[in-house]
């Protein structure tokens, strides 16, 4: 196959422009850089229209193609890597072009279950699937940094354009909350759960567990006009915004997870949280004070050494090594504790690579599997999306992916938005339960507003 380009009008708005006319159509993404200064603000992806859908919930996997419908009961990414494989073309990496065609979409937080024998205590009570990827054969690539547009496509990529231009002028609902948020833990159940941990952690079953709350609301009216108000201020380099068949997810992520670009593994975990302050004076001594916490400092080297320990099971034997330690990058609600793990992937490809780190140790704990377990047992519901992770691996074998928090998982005129924060033995209750507000509280004032 023969990669075909189209180059498009750029302005900063541009991601606004080209998705905002296909944001209604089922299985139109969005991932978004969030057009602010950071490290990570190149590269703005959008796609819709899959050639091929994988739809996995709880055992089953159905796959759509050609119209067809199929169903397997095989690892859900093994499934995947197949589907990639049926494409049968080996394109070239280009710097330019982050995504030119293949999967896109949803690795939820329980389709760890697949990988690892894990108990089923937390209620499932939402739709949405622990995997949901579409195949692509096509994408809009926006460069920031070049100001450039760049519609690829397998096929013809002025049909393409002809296609995607046919949608302007939707007209969309207005979005409005229409009840107040609610909590499924209030503060005495955290208070339990919280101290449960401790307990857990004075007999040695483990050292860190990752405890989150979840808080819902009804609405009405568009999540994407809700999606485009919550970028205005929370700009996060990891963002996301998916159509799914009966959902949608809006993520305002700013941690990456695994990326995997020429055989170089990237993995950039986030531990130590403190909020923005009004003052800018104030508001640096919070920098100061979150990079010197020996507290912080302590959790982030846990799950740093997660993160080895997890790449080590696939990487060349070796190349993992940390690239940056306790780095505070900030956001316009949080600081945040971020460092960085780097491996060179001798063999396996996106998919093995997925699956040894999956899910994310910066949303679990530590050990792993032992702070899973823990989850299971003390969070209500199960997590779904959230702590999951949004990405893509292209058809060049170059695959970026978030740490899906900060995010509203959307359906049967509901929101969902979680939070949570890493237990350790030093913790403080309150400080504890105030951080996981700390990390949502934009989103949910916002939401308030409108």
């Amino acid at each position: 196959m023969i990669l075909k380009k189209l180059i498009l009008d750029y302005s900063p708005e541009s991601w606004m422009k080209y998705f905002s006319a296909i944001s209604h159509l089922p299985w139109a993404i969005l991932l978004s850089s969030g057009q602010a200064d950071h490290d990570d603000n190149r590269f703005d992806i959008i796609t819709a229209d899959p050639v091929i859908t994988l739809t996995t919930c709880r055992k089953k996997t159905t796959i759509i193609k050609n119209n067809k419908i199929y169903s397997s009961f095989d690892d859900p990414l093994v499934i995947l890597q197949q589907q990639l494989c049926h494409f049968n073309c080996s394109l070239e990496n280009h710097p330019d072009l982050p995504f030119i065609g293949g999967a896109m979409g949803l690795f939820g937080y329980d389709l760890g279950r697949h990988f690892e024998k894990l108990p089923s205590h937390s209620q499932a009570d939402l739709q949405t699937p622990d995997m949901t990827i579409g195949i692509y054969n096509w994408s809009v690539i926006i460069d920031h940094h070049l100001q450039k547009v760049t519609l690829v496509s397998l096929e013809n990529p002025y049909s393409r354009y002809t296609w995607l231009i046919q949608y302007r002028n939707i007209k969309i609902p207005v979005f409005k909350l229409t009840s107040p948020w609610n909590t499924n833990i209030d503060f005495k159940q955290y208070s339990d759960k919280f101290n449960k941990i401790k307990e857990f952690i004075t007999f040695g079953d483990c050292y860190q567990v990752n405890l989150g709350q979840r808080f819902h609301a009804n609405y009405c009216g568009d999540e994407w006009q809700a999606f485009c108000e919550l970028n205005v201020t929370n700009k996060a380099p990891f963002s996301a915004f998916l159509r799914l068949p009966y959902s949608c997810l809006l993520s305002f992520s700013p941690e990456r997870f695994i990326k995997l670009n020429d055989k170089i593994i990237t993995t950039s975990p986030i531990k130590g949280t403190l909020p923005r302050l009004y003052d800018p004076v104030s508001d640096q001594l919070q920098i100061q004070k979150l990079s010197s916490s020996l507290k912080e400092r302590a959790e982030n080297l846990m799950i740093v050494d997660l993160l080895r320990n997890d790449l080590g099971s696939i990487a060349k034997p070796g190349s993992v090594c940390v690239t940056k330690l306790f780095e505070v990058k900030s956001f316009p609600a949080v600081h945040h504790l971020v460092s960085t793990v780097q491996a060179y992937l001798d063999n396996g490809n996106a998919t093995d690579l997925l699956r040894a780190c999956f899910p994310g140790g910066s949303i679990t704990g530590v050990p792993k599997i032992r702070a899973m377990e823990i989850i299971e047992e003390l969070e209500p519901h199960c997590r779904n999306a959230w702590c999951g992770s949004i990405g893509y691996i292209s058809l060049c074998g170059q695959m970026d992916t978030n740490i899906n928090i900060r995010s509203i998982i959307a359906e049967k005129q509901k929101m969902y938005c979680s939070a949570g924060g890493g237990i350790v033995a030093d913790s403080d209750l309150e400080k504890e339960y105030k951080e996981t507000l700390d990390k949502i509280k934009n989103i949910m004032l916002i939401l308030n507003s409108f």
